[in-house]
């Protein structure tokens, strides 16, 4: 077999890509608040993308309710902007430089919003391994073209990138098909 094809570094990509998920996951909290669900979060400021913890100290007061507090005063119009978009559905409440986040009671409808977001995160991911594979494909044909491998050694490439494929996107499924279960009981 040729060494210039390095599955393990797809596999690590595409594991990558779980775990960007799984973080992405533990944001999406079932009605108690905590600074894990601020993470996806990015502010524009001072000219670029900064994750909130950046640009202000998140904390919990107490269980239903989250606290920014944003270092900056000329960024914490950016900072409630950016939560709002976040698509999490929470909405700040401005107290100077501090932003008061209410974490709202899980109703039916809030639950099924946090799976419509638990399914978009998964489809990302997906992606992002599709894209991974993609590259590795790629990379085998150009091996073969460039006569580094043989036709042959390139189908069995192909096919172990493409059981890896299926198998991470299995576990970005089975995944997401335990936070909906997490989500939606009551």
């Amino acid at each position: 077999m040729d060494g210039s094809f390095d599955l393990a570094d797809l596999k690590r990509r595409m594991q990558g890509a779980v775990s960007v998920l799984k973080t992405e996951f533990s944001g999406l909290r079932t009605g108690r608040a905590s600074i894990i669900i601020l993470e996806p979060v990015t502010v524009e400021a001072y000219g670029s993308p900064m994750p909130i913890n950046q640009v202000a100290t998140v904390s919990v007061p107490e269980p239903r309710m989250i606290s920014v507090n944003v270092w900056d005063k000329t960024l914490v119009g950016a900072v409630d902007r950016a939560i709002r978009e976040a698509d999490l559905g929470l909405n700040p409440v401005m107290d100077g430089q501090n932003l008061r986040i209410p974490i709202p009671e899980l109703n039916a409808e809030r639950r099924q919003e946090i799976v419509k977001v638990a399914h978009k995160y998964a489809e990302n991911a997906r992606i992002a391994v599709r894209h991974v594979r993609r590259d590795g494909m790629e990379h085998l044909k150009r091996l073969e073209k460039d006569h580094e491998m043989s036709q042959d050694e390139h189908r069995q490439h192909a096919d172990s990138v493409q059981k890896l494929t299926d198998s991470t996107i299995a576990e970005i499924d089975e995944t997401l098909a335990a936070k909906e279960q997490e989500v939606l009981q009551v």
